[in-house]
This record gives C-alpha cells, sequence and structure tokens, in this order.
C-alpha cells in the first residue's frame, strides 16, 4: 500500500493495523515490558514482612493457623482456642497494648447466640495462607496472585487484533499487574479477590457477549466464582448484584424457561461457592445467614461527605469512572456485536456497589477495587472478544490482493 497523502488519524491507524508484523512486533515488546513489571513486583514482594503492624493481619494469619493446626475445624474461630497464644504473641509482635486480653482482640467479635468470641473476615483469605509453611504464607501467596494476574493480563494482549485494541490491552495489562502491589498489599484479602475477579471477569464475557455459546456450564461456573469471592471479603457478596439484577429483570421480560434456569443455576452456583462462609457462621454466630462483623461494619447507610470525598480523591473511584465510561461505550456500539447483556451486567453491579459504598460509614483504599476490576476485566474480554474478529477482517481486507 502506497500513502500518496497525508493520512488521518484513523486512516493511519488502520493503516497501520493492516501491517502484521509492526504488530507482532509491538505484541512482543508488550510481554516484555509485562515481565518487566512482573520481575519488579516480585523483587518488592521478596522484601516484605508479615509482621507490619497491622491488626487485620493478624486476624488473617491466625485463620491460617487455625486451619494448619485443626485442619477444617479450624472454622471454628472462638478466642478460646488460642491455648497455643498464637494470637496473642502475634499481638505482641506488632505491639498492641492490650496484647493478652482475649476481651480486646482485634477483629474479634462476642456472638451473642453463641457466647463466643470469634473472628469477623470470612475464611477464605486464611485458608489461602494456610497453603504456604507457617512464617512463609504471604510472600507467596502475593507471589502465586501476581503470576496469575500477568497470565490473564499477556492472555489477553494475546488476544489483542489490531494496533487499537492490542493498545488497549496493553496498557489494561500494565494497569493490572501493577496494581497487585499497590493498592492490593493492604489487606491480604485482595490476593486472592483479584485471581478470582480476572478469571470471573473473563467468564462473564464469555456467558453473556455471544448467544452461540453453551449457557448451563459457564452460568454455573461464573456463579461459583463470584460465589467463593465471598469467602475473601464479605462485601464481595456485591460482587453478585449485577448478575442477579440482569437475570431477574430479563426473566420478568422473557418469561422463558431457559433464562429461569440460568437464573436458577446461577444462584445454586453461587451459594455453593460461598459455602465456606455460611457453614463459618453458623460455627461462630450460630446461623449461617448471621454476620460475625459488628461494630460500625454494620453500621446503617448514611452519606458522608467525608467518606465521598475520600472516595473522589483516590485512584480506585479513577478505575471505577474508566469503568462506567467503557460500560457506557459497550452500550452504544455493543448492538452489532451482542455485547449489549455484557453492559447491562456491568452497569448493574457498578450502580448497587457505588450505592454502598458511598454510604458505608468507612473508607479504605481497597473497598472498591474488587467492583472496578471484575467490571474492568469483564469489559476488557468483551471488547476483544466483540472486536477481534472485525479487527482481523479490516486486517485482510488492507492486504494488497493477490494475483
Amino acid at each position: 500500500m502506497q500513502l500518496n497523502a497525508v493520512l488521518s488519524p484513523g486512516e493511519l491507524l488502520k493503516h497501520l493495523d493492516g501491517r502484521p508484523a509492526l504488530v507482532h512486533y509491538l505484541r512482543m515488546a508488550c510481554y516484555l515490558f509485562c515481565c518487566l513489571i512482573l520481575l519488579s513486583n516480585v523483587w518488592t514482594i521478596s522484601g516484605w514482612n508479615e509482621s507490619r503492624g497491622v491488626y487485620d493481619d493478624v486476624c488473617y494469619l491466625r485463620q491460617a493457623h487455625l486451619f494448619q493446626r485443626f485442619g477444617v475445624g479450624g472454622l471454628d474461630t472462638d478466642i478460646a482456642r488460642d491455648d497455643d497464644h498464637y494470637q496473642s504473641s502475634k499481638l505482641k509482635e506488632i505491639g498492641f497494648s492490650d496484647w493478652n486480653d482475649p476481651a480486646r482482640a482485634p477483629c474479634h467479635s462476642l456472638m451473642e447466640a453463641t457466647q463466643k468470641r470469634v473472628m469477623t473476615p470470612p475464611p477464605g483469605t486464611g485458608f489461602s495462607l494456610a497453603l504456604f509453611p507457617a512464617g512463609f504464607q504471604v510472600i507467596p501467596l502475593y507471589l502465586l496472585a501476581n503470576v496469575a494476574i500477568f497470565g490473564f493480563a499477556v492472555f489477553g494482549v494475546s488476544r489483542a487484533r489490531g494496533l487499537a485494541l492490542l493498545t488497549l490491552a496493553a496498557f489494561f495489562a500494565y494497569t493490572a499487574i501493577y496494581l497487585m502491589i499497590n493498592p492490593t498489599k493492604a489487606s491480604y484479602s485482595l490476593a486472592p479477590t483479584m485471581m478470582v475477579c480476572a478469571l470471573a471477569g473473563y467468564l462473564t464475557a464469555r456467558l453473556f457477549s455471544d448467544e452461540t455459546r453453551p449457557r448451563l456450564l459457564l452460568t454455573i461456573l461464573t456463579g461459583f466464582l463470584v460465589g467463593m469471592s465471598v469467602n475473601f471479603r464479605l462485601p464481595n457478596l456485591l460482587l453478585s448484584s449485577g448478575y442477579c439484577l440482569y437475570f431477574l429483570v430479563a426473566f420478568l421480560m422473557a418469561r422463558s424457561r431457559e433464562m429461569f434456569l440460568r437464573g436458577h443455576w446461577f444462584g445454586i452456583a453461587f451459594v455453593a461457592g460461598m459455602a465456606p462462609t455460611l457453614i463459618a457462621q453458623w460455627i461462630n454466630a450460630g446461623s449461617p445467614f448471621t454476620t460475625t462483623y459488628g461494630g460500625v461494619d454494620v453500621a446503617p447507610p448514611e452519606v458522608n461527605a467525608d467518606v465521598l470525598m475520600q472516595y473522589v480523591k483516590d485512584m480506585q473511584f479513577g478505575l471505577f469512572v474508566i469503568a462506567c465510561l467503557w460500560t457506557g461505550l459497550i452500550w452504544r456500539f455493543g448492538r452489532w456485536s451482542g455485547a449489549r447483556p455484557v453492559a447491562l451486567v456491568v452497569a448493574g453491579n457498578l450502580a448497587l456497589n457505588l450505592i454502598f459504598f458511598m454510604t458505608h460509614p468507612i473508607f479504605t483504599p481497597y473497598y472498591i477495587i474488587p467492583i472496578d476490576m471484575l467490571s474492568l476485566w469483564t469489559l476488557l474480554f468483551a471488547t476483544l472478544g466483540s472486536r477481534g474478529e472485525r479487527a482481523a477482517n479490516n486486517t485482510a481486507l488492507l492486504q494488497p490482493a493477490k494475483a
């Protein structure tokens, strides 16, 4: 192809898309840069200390200790089981003033039904840490999470067809891997959550963006993964809100047996995924539907201007805004590719999570990271899936005709 005139940006992009060698070399450069970010993360993580003075860390490590000591019996987190003084020694190690007073143990609540003082977080994060040897649990968990996110990022780059999609996938890949240090390090619960969000995002895009694919297995897998995320952070329960809203509205509009069964199996798989948390709440709080959280975590919703401003100034809110804009674009242009159901699911998820966290009385730098990443991974794979074939067709059209 010869350029006889100055090309517009759109024409230039199409011309570059038609240069497979150029796109190939840029893809290789993206892989290399992702590897460099991963290596930087590994170097940083290798110097971490498990005793960094954060109370929640001690609780997650205590849950891991209970699993390693009692097996499945570790679901019972009664502070009375600290007869080997693991909890108190960890609190003393980080300088907690009342380290020897079980009634003052952080992230523990007294349950009226069982009269136990138990841990508030669900058991998933502790179980994840328990997979590694005591004293060397945090570093390997974060290394595993970083490698997993690196794999999803590279997979996204490999699926990008054309320069425009490659650029989108590359920038997303760099951001996703970088986020595995900051803010993921803020809570041990985020490391496994990030892995689940990436895989659930990919399955969600496949489930809702292509009507020709088998639905039942994808529905069950997606529901199970979203449910499993609740075992790491109880607020991850809200990650299911967009799916439930979509299946409910779709059934009321279609009144079809297929839509009813899809929602039915999603719900069953979701409950099955969060079963460890339900069992733990039954053991510790006396009912599978009674939370072990207390205090400000269960305060009624209220609009707090200070909390709102903290979110607006924080990076996680910027990711939230990007997800909203991206969802709008999917809805605007998705009618030709069948990706509009993805936009509806993500929009419902974003809206309901926004309402909850903007009315929650406290702020942390990672509260809305899970919904950000689940939404962004879903949107990425939906975009690559719906536009990849079109980009490939455009590339083929730009090739010189064979004699």
